[in-house]
C-alpha cells in the first residue's frame, strides 16, 4: 500500500510555495508519493487571467520532473468543466484501491471546506491534511479540525507550515509589468512562461 498525497489546484502558475509544502508533507508526515492535479476549471474562481489548461498542465509537469516523488495527473482536465475534488478523490480509490490518500490544502482551505461541493464525499475517502500557516492560531485549526470532523466524518490532520510569501498572484503581476520571478518558480515553469509569452 502507497501513501499518496494529493494536491490540485488551478496552478496559475505553479510555484517554489507549492512545491515546498508538497515535498514537507511528504518527508514530515511519510507519503511516497505527491500527485499534482491541475484542474480544468475551478468553480471557486474566475477564469480572467487564468492561463489555458494545456499550459498549466505543462507548466505542472515541468515542476514535477526535478523531484522523483512528485508526479503530474491530467485527469481533471481530461474530465473537463467544472473540476469538484470530491469526484476526483472517488476516481483516484476506485482505480487505486490498495493505496491511501491524503488531501493536501492550506489553512484558508479547512476555514471554507463546508461550502465544497459534498464535503462528506472527499473525508469518506481519504483524509486531509491541513498546513497550519502562521498567521491562524493552533487552537483556531485545532477546533474547526473537530467541528468539521464531527460534521463530516474522516479524518484531519494538522501539518505546521511556515508559509512562503509566494502566491501565483503576485507571479503574474510581476510577470505583466516585466519585473524578475526568477527562484519563485522553478527555472524550467520559468522558461516555459517566457517562451510561451504567459501572463504578459
Amino acid at each position: 500500500m502507497r501513501r499518496i498525497g494529493i494536491m490540485g489546484g488551478t496552478f496559475n502558475p505553479i510555484h517554489m510555495g507549492h512545491l515546498l509544502l508538497a515535498e514537507w508533507v511528504r518527508s514530515e508526515m511519510g507519503l511516497n508519493e505527491i500527485w499534482l492535479i491541475p484542474n480544468a476549471v475551478s468553480y471557486m474562481k474566475s477564469e480572467q487571467e487564468v492561463a489555458s489548461a494545456a499550459d498549466r498542465l505543462r507548466m505542472t509537469e515541468l515542476a514535477a520532473e526535478e523531484n522523483d516523488h512528485f508526479k503530474c495527473l491530467d485527469l481533471e482536465i481530461r474530465r473537463g468543466g467544472y473540476t469538484y475534488s470530491y469526484e476526483t478523490m472517488e476516481e483516484l480509490v476506485q482505480t487505486y484501491p490498495l493505496d491511501e490518500f491524503y488531501f493536501i490544502v492550506g489553512a484558508d482551505c479547512l476555514f471554507t471546506l463546508e461550502n465544497w461541493k459534498c464535503p462528506e464525499r472527499i473525508l469518506g475517502c481519504c483524509k486531509i491534511i491541513a498546513a497550519v500557516r502562521d498567521e491562524v492560531s493552533a487552537e483556531e485549526m485545532t477546533k474547526k479540525k473537530k467541528e468539521l470532523e464531527q460534521r463530516f466524518g474522516g479524518e484531519i490532520l494538522l501539518f505546521s507550515f511556515a508559509r512562503l510569501s509566494i502566491s501565483s498572484t503576485e507571479i503574474r503581476e510581476r510577470l505583466r509589468l516585466g519585473k524578475s520571478v526568477r527562484y519563485m518558480v522553478p527555472g524550467n515553469v520559468l522558461s516555459y512562461i517566457e517562451e510561451k509569452g504567459l501572463y504578459r
